[in-house]
């Protein structure tokens, strides 16, 4: 059962520092006051070592690089490590620029990150160094289905034992792997591809939920991306006639904001292979 590691959450108000790009920064925050945990912002290079100090996780998306903004993450990332702080890496748009691509790349090659979280193609690009990412989402080929799943399980546990961090591959249908065990999750609504920046507020979610969870930092991930699924159906079914994308993203972060242990129990739907 997951609940626990929602309750962990609530109790802990663990502080997350976001290093996330400015299209989804306000969504971030919101989203980790939402599930009880407490945001601080910062990409200012003099800034990010003091930020990271005082903060249990780090939280680097790349989905608005700059030149600033990397060195910012290289030292926030480096600082993290120092203090043994949770750290995790949202590779928004690899593959679609070489920037993009170089950047992320160098980050996993210099920081030690506990969670890599992205859509196939963006972590299909880190693993294989090329990728068909158009844009910031997934490339129709790069898709988890019921007929590739033994492949992508198996992809997502070589790929977590290679780089000594958490897999998580978001989608139709996610997966959060380590080395030895992989969740397979089914929650979650097609219309949440018409919100901008779900990807990047389980980011934020997931180093939430990692910081307080410490013990178990695969199940915590995979209790983070069942949380926004689940709130994604939730804030679905809530809709009322003609209300669309916009107020949608509204009641994914009311759902996330209500969400208790029993909830997330009984509408997680997940297999652990």
């Amino acid at each position: 059962m997951l609940g626990n590691c929602l309750e962990n959450v609530k109790k802990k108000t663990p502080l997350v520092h976001s290093i996330t790009n400015y299209v989804t920064v306000n969504d971030v925050a919101n989203v980790l006051l939402a599930c009880g945990a407490s945001p601080i912002m910062s990409d200012e290079p003099d800034d990010v070592a003091d930020i990271t100090t005082i903060c249990g996780g780090l939280n680097i998306n790349i989905g608005t690089l700059n030149k600033k903004s990397i060195e910012g993450m290289l030292i926030a990332g480096a600082k993290a490590n120092e203090l043994g702080h949770i750290v995790l890496l949202d590779p928004v748009g690899a593959g679609a620029s070489k920037l993009r691509s170089d950047t992320a790349i160098k980050l996993i090659n210099t920081i030690k990150f506990d969670v890599i979280r992205g859509n196939v193609s963006e972590i299909k690009t880190l693993a294989l160094g090329c990728g068909t990412t158009k844009g910031v989402d997934a490339d129709a080929a790069d898709t988890v289905t019921e007929d590739n799943l033994e492949d992508m399980v198996a992809f997502a546990k070589s790929f977590s034992q290679k780089t000594k961090a958490i897999i998580a591959i978001t989608g139709a249908i996610d997966l959060v792997a380590d080395s030895k065990k992989c969740y397979i999750i089914r929650n979650g609504r097609p219309e949440m591809s018409k919100i901008t920046g779900t990807g990047c507020q389980l980011s934020g979610l997931a180093t939430a939920y990692v910081v307080a969870n410490p013990d178990d930092k695969t199940k915590a991930v995979a209790a983070a991306v069942c949380v926004m699924g689940l709130a994604g159906e939730i804030g679905y079914a809530n809709l009322k006639s003609g209300e669309g994308n916009a107020t949608l993203r509204t009641r994914i972060i009311d759902a996330i904001f209500n969400m208790d242990a029993d909830v997330l129990n009984k509408g997680a739907k997940y297999e652990v292979q």
